[in-house]
């Protein structure tokens, strides 16, 4: 197991050494703290994206990592307003209404166009580590058969919407998680090494925390995995939109939606960025003619998938 543990340091270390950029995305998290690690004598900032009127969990960790490293930090603290211009943004480069999509993506897109808006040509993510390492909660539940069947479905299906959204704003992003060789080394790593018991308690992304321990804070090697959504604040946005959009106008605008373009929204949430999205695009069952539709809004599903991409419904 050791040489496991420094085979997969040696390969990160140099992925990031390759990758080094100008501005490092710090949430806190495990896989950031991992990069601003190696970057921290790399002359790196580091950029945090934190709502001003929100509750958001990553705070006080991005400042943790960023002065045990020594390394800049810039906390972008956009206000609703900002978030609402935000969503327009994002949704008109990503052309889905997607709500965890969305709320995850207009993080990346702040920090993005912060980045653009400083001069700066490119932005360093965390990106992939959760889908090769087994970081999302799910996971924990699964039995290893189940686990590495799960793994490798979404190996196959995994899809980064930051790519996407720097490329409109003509920014690069750097993503070292998702260089060939660690991932090729990471799909090799056994299942149990992923998720494993530890002090009593299930982790995802285990062997990463026990390359690590000793090199991160043990406050942000332990720590749950949090979503961007939740260490940046937008999972606020799903309350937002359920105190102004009311129950009458959501009723009647869900039907007539449905009645007109096929589509059946979940959300008051939902209900906002359709519109939005309806702004700029063809209802979703106009952009092809598969047989296989997502059943809630008709758009085009691949038959081994259980995940619409267009408005989120899992499973389907």
């Amino acid at each position: 197991m050791q040489e496991t543990f420094e085979k997969l340091y040696e390969i990160l270390e140099n992925s990031v050494s390759e990758s080094a950029g100008q501005t490092l995305a710090l949430s806190g998290g495990l896989d950031s703290s991992i990069l601003a690690y190696f970057l921290k004598n790399k002359g790196c900032n580091t950029i945090a994206v934190i709502t001003k009127d929100f509750i958001a969990t990553d705070l006080t960790f991005c400042q943790l990592v960023a002065k045990k490293f020594n390394l800049p930090l810039q906390i972008i603290m956009p206000t609703t307003e900002e978030l609402l211009t935000a969503i327009e943004e994002t949704i008109k480069i990503l052309k889905n209404f997607n709500d965890i999509e969305i709320r995850n993506s207009i993080v990346i897109y702040l920090a993005l166009k912060s980045v653009k808006d400083s001069g700066k040509s490119n932005l360093v993510l965390g990106d992939g580590a959760d889908e090769l390492f087994a970081g999302y909660s799910f996971f924990l539940k699964k039995n290893e058969n189940e686990l590495q069947k799960d793994l490798q479905r979404i190996w196959d299906v995994m899809h980064f919407p930051s790519k996407k959204i720097a490329k409109s704003l003509g920014i690069t992003v750097k993503t070292p998680f998702l260089n060939d060789n660690v991932m090729n080394f990471a799909k090799t790593i056994p299942a149990n090494l992923k998720v494993k018991e530890d002090k009593g308690k299930m982790y995802g992304k285990w062997i990463l925390r026990k390359v690590f321990e000793n090199k991160l804070p043990k406050s942000v090697v332990w720590r749950e995995k949090s979503p961007l959504q939740d260490g940046a604040g937008t999972a606020a946005l799903t309350q937002l939109f359920n105190t102004v959009i009311s129950d009458n106008v959501f009723e009647s605008k869900t039907k007539q939606i449905h009645n007109l373009d096929n589509v059946s929204l979940r959300t008051k949430e939902s209900l906002h960025y359709y519109e939005i999205y309806r702004k700029h695009f063809e209802p979703p069952k106009n952009l092809h003619d598969s047989k296989a539709k997502c059943p809630h809004c008709h758009y085009e599903v691949k038959q081994s998938s259980n995940f619409c991409r267009m408005c989120g419904s899992f499973p389907i």
